[in-house]
């Protein structure tokens, strides 16, 4: 069993799940999505090892395919791709990156998706004292034709305590600083797509750089950590 690449299989698992999406379809393909699992996880885990040459990977998370039904209308019981995501070792190093893989739906993610208040106002003072470096990481022709545009949900004007009218306004309405980058099943199928993975996660590299002097410090330049 190869798994350092994603088969067709399983997409094709994934496709009939999601037509499929009961408990009784699922239980008899059970020891197919065993076997498929074991085959993905095992793609994940060489993954981050490939990671490893590049940046420091503490922790590995694959996610469960079992939904949480309590609190949504979906009562579909299981979830219709993988997922994981790869934490970067140390308080210095902030950041995260994320893969699914999904039929029609495949994509990475990287950066800061849901900032905790305080990482959220410091990322914001940052931006408003001078946004040229971010502007400058994140315009990068070389950055920009991997990843593309910043992404993620914003405020309409202007958060609390910052001007509508500050120049840099556009940055500091973001309550998600995310980039992401989709790949078709073609893509998600040929023998060098964890290369192509890694290349794109590595060269992210000079964001969260920046990201990570800016969360490990004040306003003066100083470090926060102990």
């Amino acid at each position: 069993m190869d798994t350092r690449v994603i088969t067709k299989e399983a997409l094709d698992f994934l496709s009939q799940l999601e037509q499929n999406n009961n408990r009784e379809w699922f239980t008899a393909h059970k020891k197919t999505f065993k076997r498929l699992e074991s085959q993905v996880k095992g793609f994940y885990g060489h993954l981050k090892e490939l990671m490893g040459t590049h940046d420091e990977i503490e922790r590995l998370k694959l996610f469960r395919m079992y939904r949480d039904i309590r609190f949504s209308k979906d009562k579909t019981p299981y979830k219709t791709h993988f997922a994981g995501s790869f934490s970067r070792a140390g308080a210095e190093r902030r950041g995260g990156y994320y893969l699914q893989i999904k039929p029609g739906g495949s994509f990475i993610a990287t950066g800061f998706w849901e900032p905790n208040p305080n990482d959220l106002l410091r990322i914001r003072k940052e931006l408003e004292m001078d946004a040229s470096r971010f502007r400058e990481v994140v315009n990068d022709r070389s950055f920009k034709k991997v990843w593309g545009d910043l992404e993620g949900e914003e405020v309409k004007t202007a958060p609390k305590g910052f001007s509508k009218d500050d120049p840099n306004i556009d940055l500091i309405r973001k309550k998600r600083f995310i980039f992401m980058h989709h790949f078709t099943d073609r893509e998600v199928l040929d023998q060098d797509f964890m290369e192509e993975v890694n290349a794109s996660f590595k060269a992210v590299r000079p964001y969260f750089d920046l990201m990570s002097e800016i969360l490990t410090t004040n306003l003066n330049g100083e470090s926060v950590l102990d």
